[in-house]
């Protein structure tokens, strides 16, 4: 792994421009919380059980609290309940947060913290410099000018090391980027760009090495101290050396604290305890094995060592301190005043910036739309050979009819290609959505319309190979009605993907329910079976809101309603297959092929606005899943 910058705490406070104009936290002197306890209903016994039990703690501004313990111990849940976030599935929570003493809720709190998720939140085909420059524009509030974004944005890359990599891409599985430390620094930075006075950071070393562990760290150390940021961080068995970077320590085990004070302090106290610490080990690592005994031969002696230092805790001296602080903290509490005109950033500008963001993804990263537009390309060439040039005659109505059923169909199932890089923008937007900076309503716009034009010039690209491939009706109206029809079909489709992956964000399941639902459509949308002989229940319940079939009736409607086919001649005599008024001039009138399915000419643009009403029910039904998944 490249470690670019393994600058000490001086080199780092040398670079450490950030104006404090925009980093000041004087406004925030302490974070503070009391008998947080997490209760869930056991899955074997069905009983209440405790994940976090009667939990304090107490931090200061400028400080850097870890929060630690061995797996299961309930770090992250009570991260995310002090960082006002849903705890668990079906969790009870009890407790009270303080901001200067005062209590906190969700909404004013969110607007002054920010939370660094375990996995970087992070666009790859955006480079650094992009990445905190939409980061700014997502969340810096709207007095903020231009000038002074710009000048953040380069005060952070300089702080954060990473001046050299503001072109460099972020990274993206087919193309490389930064490292995994600089992205961890990106992340930390992308989020101190919005002026947090308190930072949350879940997991922030996981997956890097010692030295950039330490790195990653290090900055954070610098700013928090500089800045007066409170830092609340959630580590597994750090070094010893990013160990001390840390003021405090909240050690957890089975959901009670076993420890909960200052880092220079677990010496002497676990040493009062009965577990001197040995001279040539990593504190950390020694409390871990203390507080852990899953691996314990004899459990019932481990849990009883267990029930004895949470005994001993609640006991010491410290666990007193530490609560006559609190009540100290919230008799004397003052709360926290927030210019809530001045907190966020233009909400008309949001969509804007979204879809910005979503377009330079769109277009340099190839899994977007760059496949999708080959693989449709590559099925254009496939239907125009297989259907070559069919001839006006009436052996060919069967496969004209097959053709246009298997365009509409096939372009609407390969939508399921989508599902990935809708899930990577999903995941992104339920991250920033979190940390406050948008709702569902700017970011169901903007994937709307930015994937506008690349829907379109699929369509196109398919049109122009397939159609004429196929000697499908000549005319330019044929041609762009035919357009229009695909256009809207994949517009309906890429919308139900939309639906069913915000539904379900997992993707092999994504997956099966989108091919699920188009294989139904297909079933009911009047090719298999016609309308009018179709199964009462299937045709009143499915086909109507079918929209592969409204594309299927426009797109017959356009090749057999204003063109002729020639019926076959036996033996000099002339013998059509379908009756129709031009059977005397041996020619079959294509409306008689509409009529064997109960189609008419009349009406298309009703069935263009039910095609519309379609695609807009979709969406609206996937931005009423995405705002009722609050968490």
């Amino acid at each position: 792994m490249d470690v670019s910058n393994n600058s000490s705490v001086d080199d780092v406070e040398k670079h450490a421009n950030i104006g404090r104009t925009y980093l000041s936290n004087e406004s925030v002197s302490s974070f503070s919380w009391n008998d947080v306890s997490v209760t869930v209903k056991d899955r074997h016994t069905k009983q209440p059980f405790k994940i976090l039990s009667d939990v304090r703690g107490h931090v200061k501004a400028g400080e850097m609290l870890a929060l630690m313990g061995p797996s299961g111990s309930g770090k992250t849940t009570l991260l995310n309940v002090l960082a006002h976030r849903e705890a668990t599935i079906g969790a009870s929570v009890s407790g009270v947060t303080y901001v200067n003493g005062a209590p906190s809720d969700t909404k004013d709190f969110r607007k002054l913290s920010s939370f660094v998720e375990q996995e970087d939140a992070l666009v790859g085909s955006l480079t650094v410099q992009e990445t905190l420059d939409f980061a700014a524009r997502l969340a810096l509030p709207r007095s903020i000018s231009k000038t002074e974004r710009i000048a953040r944005i380069k005060s952070l890359l300089e702080s954060f090391g990473l001046r050299e990599q503001a072109g460099t891409l972020i990274g993206t599985p087919i193309r490389k980027g930064v490292s995994g430390g600089q992205k961890r620094r990106v992340s930390v930075a992308s989020h101190l760009i919005t002026s947090p006075k308190i930072l949350f950071l879940d997991e922030p070393t996981s997956g890097l090495d010692s030295a950039a562990s330490y790195e990653v760290m290090n900055f954070v150390r610098v700013t928090a101290k500089k800045f007066k940021i409170l830092v609340i961080a959630s580590i597994h068995q750090p070094s010893t050396t990013t160990f001390q970077l840390f003021d405090q320590l909240l050690l957890l085990s089975r959901g009670k604290t076993a420890y909960n004070g200052p880092v220079a302090g677990i010496h002497d106290y676990f040493a009062s305890t009965g577990y001197e610490m040995p001279t040539y080990i990593n504190p950390a690592e020694y409390i871990i094995q203390i507080v852990n005994i899953d691996f314990s031969q004899n459990q019932a002696e481990a849990v009883d060592r267990l029930d004895q230092l949470h005994t001993s805790w609640n006991a010491s001296q410290q666990a007193a301190t530490l609560q006559a602080s609190l009540d100290q903290t919230t008799q004397a509490g003052a709360g926290l005043s927030l210019d809530h005109a001045h907190l966020s950033a233009n909400p008309y500008l949001i969509p804007l910036t979204l879809m910005h963001r979503s377009f330079i993804k769109s277009y340099r990263d190839i899994v977007a739309y760059g496949i999708r537009i080959a693989m449709y390309v590559c099925l254009a060439i496939l239907m125009g050979t297989v259907w070559l040039r069919l001839s006006p005659t009436q052996d060919n109505i069967t496969a004209f009819t097959n053709a246009i059923f298997f365009g509409g169909a096939f372009m609407s199932f390969m939508a399921v290609a989508y599902i990935p890089a809708y899930l990577e923008d999903l995941s992104l937007y339920t991250k920033e959505r979190l940390n406050g900076l948008y709702g569902p309503t700017a970011f169901m716009l903007a994937n709307f319309l930015v994937g506008i034009p690349y829907l379109f010039l699929i369509t196109i690209l398919f049109s122009v190979i397939a159609y004429w491939l196929g000697n499908f009706r000549p005319g330019t109206d044929a041609f762009f009605t035919w357009v229009m029809w695909l256009f809207l079909d994949l517009l309906a489709a890429e919308s139900l993907v939309v639906l069913l992956s915000s539904l379900i964000p997992i993707f092999v399941v994504a997956l099966a329910a989108t091919a699920f639902a188009n294989g139904l459509w297909m079933c009911v949308n009047g090719f298999m079976v016609e309308p009018q002989t179709l199964n009462v229940f299937w045709r009143y319940v499915f086909h109507y809101i079918d929209y592969q079939a409204y594309v299927f009736r426009g797109m017959m409607v356009n090749e057999f309603g204003k063109r002729n086919y020639a019926c076959e001649v036996v033996e000099g005599a002339c013998q059509c297959m379908y009756p129709s008024k031009l059977q005397d001039q041996c020619m079959i009138e294509g409306t008689a092929v509409l009529e064997r399915y109960g189609f008419n000419t009349e009406n298309m643009g009703k069935y263009v606005g039910y095609m519309l009403v379609i695609i807009f029910g979709y969406r609206l039904l996937g931005w009423v899943v995405l705002y009722a998944r609050k968490h």
